[in-house]
């Protein structure tokens, strides 16, 4: 199991990395528009859809990615004039990202509800997933190692909750959601973010030009939210009675497994930016 585990990484690694590097705007756009599309396809499995559903709404969601990548480059930033223009998609489909995880995601935890309805499903299923997708295309345009240090927020923030869990975990954070998740895990977690955070800042202060108290405030939020965005996929797999969102890579189970904590950061920070930016 270990060694399947270390070697889709290491595939996967390579793959991003690739596509993050050396893929043009439209072919990143497109390469995270084939990662949405799987997100999509798993999706249809918390709606406990058959699979030629399941396919069609990956489908689905390919045709709208397609249309928004022809009809609309510049607000994309595949195309010029992206920091102006860049606001009028990011507030259709960002602003409502942003208020659904800040908003309604803890109370939906609180009390657990289930995604009954497939109406409702298909709706959260939208507002999770294009969003990140924007998210992913619109903060490529800032390079390549700015967006990495963007998500590395998200890995830094999981690799300091596993070990300060493992080593002080004792109070269960939602044991009726994540039995493995602590408070001092979630404690852990912000405390490596802003180590990480605040080294950044000394170090390449040209990009990360906010006082330091701003940036921590960000840091916390930004690590709360991203705690969310776990939680929130860990219940609605609870409530399929599925362990992992699929089997499509070996030993790290599938898409929104690898993302579900992204889904609920980069949307924030990508209308945080934008709006800076305006």
């Amino acid at each position: 199991m270990l060694k399947t585990r270390v070697i889709t990484a290491v595939i996967l690694l390579l793959v991003f990395l690739g596509a993050i590097f050396y893929l043009p705007r439209t072919g990143w756009a497109l390469f995270c528009g084939v990662v949405a599309v799987l997100a999509a396809w798993e999706w249809g499995a918390f709606l406990k859809f058959g699979a030629t559903a399941r396919i069609a709404l990956g489908g689905v969601l390919g045709a709208l990615i397609l249309a928004l990548i022809a009809f609309l480059p510049g607000m994309l930033g595949v195309g010029d004039g992206f920091a102006y223009q860049g606001w009028g998609v990011g507030r259709f489909l960002l602003v409502p990202s942003v208020l659904f995880w800040v908003v309604a995601v803890p109370f939906w935890l609180r009390y657990r509800w289930p995604l009954k309805s497939r109406a409702l499903g298909l709706a959260v299923g939208l507002v999770v997933i294009l969003p990140t997708w924007l998210a992913l295309v619109q903060l490529r345009a800032l390079g390549p190692w700015p967006l990495l240090a963007i998500m590395a927020v998200v890995w830094m923030a999981d690799i300091a909750a596993y070990f300060s869990g493992r080593a002080f975990g004792k109070h269960k954070l939602a044991p009726n959601i994540s039995p493995g998740k602590t408070w001092e895990g979630a404690v852990g977690a912000g405390v490596g973010v802003i180590i990480y955070g605040l080294v950044l800042r000394y170090t390449f202060p040209y990009y990360l030009d906010i006082t330091a108290p701003l940036l921590v405030l960000g840091l916390v939020l930004l690590t709360a939210v991203s705690i969310i965005g776990d939680l929130f996929e860990s219940l609605l797999k609870r409530q399929s009675g599925i362990k992992d969102s699929s089997q499509l890579l070996p030993g790290h189970g599938g898409v929104l497994d690898r993302i579900d904590s992204l889904t609920s950061t980069l949307p924030l920070v990508t209308l945080l930016w934008l709006a800076f930016q305006r």
